[in-house]
């Protein structure tokens, strides 16, 4: 128990000194633009510009509802709930996974080492079954009516724009991470370049909530976006919809290969949120706590 509890203190030093050289550039083992810290609010700040100059939605403010509110969860949610719970508990759960192998007398859960393909070929792996499975995860957050009462702090939102994309309950990252794990870890990802997937998939989940909309064409078939992504927030759906629809996070591929999407017309003034949603709690606090002393219910209330 000892060596669990060294190594949850570890974690928590160890990732707050990561996060300090992030934010002072003190560091020499990566390259300056590999800095996740910036990395984020630049490109936050570029659909942050991009929204004002070319809105959407042209009534909706520029400021629109809640955005500080959102601005705020996307440094609790990316930062500061690794630093104060995440970090230390999932390196903790990994070697508790481990051991328990171990009493198996299995020490590597790798099936498939692809260490040795091509660097592209691993990131594109990487891209594609993470997506997927997240796909699945978010279809369970809908399906689950326990789940889905974490859920509903994201869509809370009834204004749109980029920062909503990290509106989300903490329970969330508990949920998909332990989720994602082992088959992740099957495959044998392990791989320095996986910045570059995460940001990848970061900047079109700004994309996909941003009050902007480009027309893609056939590629709207592969690739989530706004148009998309705004019916996914809809108040109102068809009852034979009620658990959802357009559950892709970076790809809307998996929604048209099995038959969730949904896109009547462009949704550009549609009601967001789902009913009750005026009651739903809007304090930050609120809303973190909201889910443990509620029951879940199978419809979206």
């Amino acid at each position: 128990m000892n060596r669990y509890w060294e190594l949850a203190k570890e974690s928590y030093t160890g990732y707050a000194n990561y996060i300090w050289n992030e934010i002072t550039f003190q560091y020499d083992y990566k390259p300056l633009w590999q800095n996740y810290f910036w990395g984020l609010i630049l490109l936050s700040l570029f659909f942050f510009v991009w929204e004002w100059l070319r809105p959407w939605r042209k009534e909706q403010p520029k400021f629109r509802k809640d955005f500080w509110l959102d601005a705020f969860y996307m440094f609790f949610n990316f930062f500061l709930f690794s630093l104060i719970i995440f970090n230390a508990l999932s390196d903790v759960f990994v070697n508790l996974f481990n051991d328990f192998l171990g009493v198996f007398g299995l020490t590597n859960v790798v099936a498939l080492k692809i260490e040795t393909w091509p660097k592209i070929a691993q990131l594109f792996m990487l891209f594609i079954i993470r997506d997927f499975i997240q796909w699945w995860i978010h279809r369970l957050l809908h399906a689950s009516p326990k789940l889905w009462e974490f859920h509903k702090v994201h869509h809370s939102v009834e204004q749109m724009g980029f920062a909503a994309h990290l509106r989300y309950h903490w329970m969330e990252t508990i949920v998909y991470r332990t989720i994602e794990y082992l088959p992740l870890a099957m495959i044998g990802f392990g791989i320095d370049d996986f910045f570059f997937v995460h940001m990848f998939t970061l900047a079109v989940g700004h994309w996909n909530h941003a009050n902007i909309n480009v027309r893609l064409g056939y590629l709207k078939y592969i690739f989530n976006n706004p148009n998309m992504h705004m019916w996914h927030h809809a108040h109102d759906l068809p009852k034979e919809r009620r658990t959802g629809v357009n559950f892709g996070l970076t790809l809307s591929l998996w929604d048209y290969i099995f038959r969730t999407a949904y896109i009547p017309h462009s949704g550009k003034d549609i009601k967001l949120g789902f009913p009750g949603v005026k009651k739903f709690p809007k304090s930050f606090i609120g809303q973190i706590s909201h889910g443990f002393n509620t029951k879940g219910s199978s419809e979206k209330e």
